[in-house]
């Protein structure tokens, strides 16, 4: 062990610094640091995907209604369109796109996985969304 002394307006104090005490509030530190970097990278990675999900997931809903009120768009034309914008939200272009009139309601179907790149690990993100027209704008 070792003492220090300081002098302060006349008083002493005494600290006692154990050997292996030394340095090792910065390696907490540096692993809260390596924590924090981590986490932020994580995130940086995930949150753009899963944030375009959700607006696709938005424009998927906007689409069917659209097709469905006054049932005067075809199956065909909201699997148009969803494709045509697929690449604006970072939806691959092998996704797995259906839509289809059932019981008076316009459905439309994604389905794609897209990897992610993590630290030590792809993370697989899988979507699978199915939009049903709302049932206000559905004529039976």
């Amino acid at each position: 062990m070792k003492d220090i002394s300081e002098n302060q307006r006349g008083t002493s104090k005494k600290i006692r610094i154990k050997a292996g005490e030394r340095g090792s509030a910065r390696l907490k530190f540096l692993v809260t640091l390596l924590l924090l970097a981590l986490v932020g990278y994580t995130a940086s990675q995930y949150v753009p995907v899963a944030f375009h999900a959700y607006q696709y997931k938005d424009l998927m809903q906007q689409t069917v209604d659209k097709a469905t009120f006054g049932q005067t768009q075809s199956s065909d034309w909201v699997k148009a369109q969803l494709k045509a914008s697929a690449a604006d939200y970072d939806v691959p272009p092998e996704a797995s796109i259906t839509a289809a009139r059932r019981d008076g309601r316009m459905e439309a179907r994604v389905q794609f996985t897209r990897p992610i790149p993590l630290p030590g690990y792809v993370y697989q993100y899988n979507f699978d969304h199915t939009a049903r027209s709302t049932q206000l704008y559905s004529t039976q």
